[in-house]
């Protein structure tokens, strides 16, 4: 699924009517989802809505989109990783999430001319780290592409679309063979697995491949005829091949011929040793050295895991918790015994009594009974008595 990218054959479904958001326009389409510009209301932004289609929503999809919105959720903090703000189910019972707005991708449909090599580093060291900080929290992408990398408002590079992401150790759901093709490592092509860590790199590197030859590996130059059959067959035997650019220097061939390696055990063990060779080419280069920025092992191990087999349609809930309230309820009238009620009307009666007295009329009183008693004395006494 591409957020911000190019409309599908596919006629988009209709838009989802969301409390507190105004649809604006559709942004793409894919197998199982669509992707709706919408403008939130409180606060004011721009959001892109991926929506479930209607006919698609069983337990194996609902399980895989629980799982996007818990794993983008637990991972969006990190810079370079798509963030997504909400999930829920519409009104009409199709389940939605609503994810930052990016106006486009590192698909080859939307570059107008060929990205350099310091760009293409520093987008890869970037998106490293957050497939290392993926991995740390024990979650495979398993789609690894350059349309899954999109541009934030500001050029920089976020990794999107979890849709088929799995666990790293492998739970049931990992057993879902799913890949994009001249992306996919061999042993995914050949279905000897569903997805490892030497399988993101080899898609890593092959990303990285498509970003400098402005075409995916393997693939022929264009206007040649090829068949799916024979990408396969190409990809299988996995002979690297140079990229054909001058300015592509021999460490990067080397470090790409590593990640696209047909043997599993001869690819770098991580993401963070990918970006490590790749910071040293930046190095060697005379480029500015990319930040990696990867999630701290406390972190990654904190929280609960993300429960890959929830099936669980989810939505908005509602509290059914009394919360108490300082607001005065509806006044209710109480019947008290009779000599109570003498006793409270005596004590309102001489409540009522002092408050007439205004300070004029105690002063006029006093200076009177000092006047008639001839002494402060009594005139304290009246006012005793009178207070």
């Amino acid at each position: 699924m591409q957020v911000g990218g190019t409309m599908g054959r596919r006629l988009p479904s209709a838009p989802p009517v969301l409390s507190g958001y105004t649809y604006v326009r559709p942004l793409g389409t894919g197998g199982f989802a669509d992707v709706f510009l919408f403008e939130q209301n409180m606060p004011r932004r721009s959001v892109a809505v991926k929506v479930l289609l209607h006919d698609v929503v069983d337990d194996d999809v609902l399980r895989s989109f629980n799982a996007e919105a818990d794993v983008m959720a637990r991972l969006s903090s990190h810079p370079s990783i798509l963030t997504v703000y909400s999930a829920s189910i519409s009104a009409d019972g199709r389940p939605y999430l609503v994810m930052e707005f990016c106006p486009g991708s590192y698909s080859s449909r939307d570059r107008a001319e060929p990205l350099s090599v310091g760009t293409v580093l520093n987008i890869a060291i970037r998106i490293a780290g957050a497939l290392e900080t993926a991995h740390r929290s024990k979650v495979l992408h398993r789609d690894i592409k350059p349309s899954n990398i999109l541009t934030t408002t500001f050029g920089g590079p976020v990794l999107g679309d979890f849709g088929i992401a799995a666990s790293l150790t492998g739970d049931a759901s990992a057993e879902l063979f799913a890949m994009s093709l001249p992306w996919s490592a061999p042993e995914v092509i050949d279905e000897r697995t569903t997805g490892t860590v030497a399988t993101e790199v080899w898609s890593f590197g092959a990303t990285l491949y498509s970003l400098l030859a402005d075409r995916a590996p393997f693939e022929l130059p264009a206007g040649s005829a090829g068949t799916r059959a024979q990408l396969t067959q190409r990809i299988t035997r996995a002979k690297y091949t140079g990229i054909g650019r001058a300015d592509v220097p021999a460490a990067l061939e080397s470090a790409l011929a590593r990640m696209m390696s047909r043997d599993p055990a001869a690819r770098p063990a991580s993401l963070l040793e990918c970006a490590q060779e790749l910071q040293r080419v930046e190095r060697a280069l005379g480029l500015p050295l990319t930040a990696l920025e990867v999630a701290d092992e406390a972190w990654a191990s904190a929280g609960t895991p993300v429960d890959f087999d929830n099936q669980e349609a989810r939505g908005d809930v509602i509290s059914d918790v009394v919360i108490p309230t300082l607001r005065p309820g509806p006044r209710r009238s109480m019947r008290r015994p009779a000599s109570q009620t003498r006793a409270a009307a005596r004590d309102d009666a001489d409540e009522t009594g002092r408050a007439r007295l205004s300070p004029l009329v105690l002063i006029l009183l006093l200076a009177g009974a000092v006047v008639v008693g001839g002494c402060a004395t009594m005139g304290v006494l009246l006012i005793t008595g009178l207070i």
